[in-house]
């Protein structure tokens, strides 16, 4: 059954939104498998994402999970940032040769400090990773102000009857938070958050994280169907996502990532030896033809155009390669026909 991938930074609802999810899809009768970091990671710290060594053999190990537990009758929901789009493919390659569908939620916090990743799969640019506005409340609309140092906001200096108006402090919004605030914004925040356990990210790690971010885009087929959900308060498109995974298409899977025919044992060893037998009964033939004779060896139905003499060694050369192809398709049907493929493949061959 269909793979669902969750995506997004810590602290933007995704174990929330897994868990409603899991409900949804519960309730109508289907086994739904979560895994997580907390299933893998044991009783590590989320510091993982600090080291890329364990961070790499998180992955590994969500992968592996993944793939134990992705086949055609359970529902199976990995709940982790997922932000490496090189890691989202290599899971839509197991939906793929599983044949089965995938589907990618992308959770978005609406005033997150490290803004431009949560906004890039919107407006396509890449720009620095803490995004800060200081435009008032009061002057929405108008022209931009002038900031000081402190973080206190100066008019745009308008002069009514010859005075100047004084500079006005304010509080700032939780999206104009500067960078140098970014612990006390994280720790406030955290105990809001629907995943409590964002608070063992450190602020240095957190800003780590959205600057390495990749977001999703639905132009790439491994991020195809992708479903934004901004913050708790936007409804989760559960009618969307059940079309998307019980009404859809599986992707075909490539050659690559299809199980090879069932051969029988002496394949390769039938091979060698209907080969073997057409180069000989072919050396044996073309001794007393003339070029423009139809040659038919013994053993076959197909007929061969003898227009000029061969040599064992180029013959050879012809075997090796139709070995070497046919190895790599093997198939019990063609056991029969396996003389009759050489010499058409040998006809093809020496035109």
């Amino acid at each position: 059954m269909p793979l669902v991938v969750f995506c997004g930074l810590p602290s933007t609802g995704k174990s929330q939104r897994t868990e409603e999810l899991r409900r949804a899809l519960v309730s109508e009768g289907h086994t739904v498998h979560v895994v997580d970091d907390a299933s893998v990671l044991g009783n590590q710290n989320a510091a993982v994402y600090g080291d890329s060594a364990r961070e790499k053999t998180l992955r590994a190990a969500l992968r592996a999970a993944v793939e134990r537990r992705l086949s055609r009758q359970d529902v199976v929901i990995l709940d982790s940032m997922n932000y490496i789009k090189g890691f989202r493919y290599e899971l839509y390659c197991l939906a793929r040769a599983a044949r089965t569908q995938l589907c990618l939620v992308y959770c978005i916090r609406p005033f997150w400090p490290s803004r431009s990743p949560q906004v890039a799969d919107a407006t396509g640019d890449r720009g620095p990773a803490v995004s800060v506005s200081w435009r008032s409340r009061a002057e929405e609309g108008e022209n931009p102000p002038v900031t000081g140092a402190a973080g206190e906001q100066r008019a745009a200096s308008p002069v009514a009857n010859g005075d100047v108006l004084p500079t006005v402090p304010r509080e700032l919004d939780p999206e104009e938070i500067p960078p140098s605030n970014l612990a006390a914004v994280v720790t406030q925040e955290s105990d809001q958050s629907a995943e409590p356990a964002s608070s063992a990210f450190p602020p240095e790690l957190l800003e780590s994280l959205a600057q390495r971010f990749e977001s999703p885009d639905s132009r790439n087929r491994w991020d195809r169907p992708l479903f934004t959900v901004v913050g708790l308060e936007e409804p989760l498109p559960l009618a969307e996502i059940r079309a998307a995974l019980f009404e859809n298409r599986a992707p075909p899977p490539h050659q690559s990532t299809q199980s090879q025919p069932l051969a029988s044992g002496n394949f390769l060893y039938q091979l060698d030896q209907a080969t073997s037998q057409v180069l000989t009964a072919l050396m044996e033939a073309q001794k007393s033809a003339v070029p423009g004779d139809v040659l038919t060896l013994p053993g076959t139905t197909q007929h061969l155009q003898f227009t000029r003499p061969l040599t064992l060694a180029e013959l050879s050369r012809h075997r090796r390669q139709f070995i070497s192809y046919t190895k790599m398709h093997p198939n019990n049907e063609n056991l029969p026909q396996l003389a009759n493929m050489f010499l058409q493949y040998l006809s093809q061959s020496l035109d």
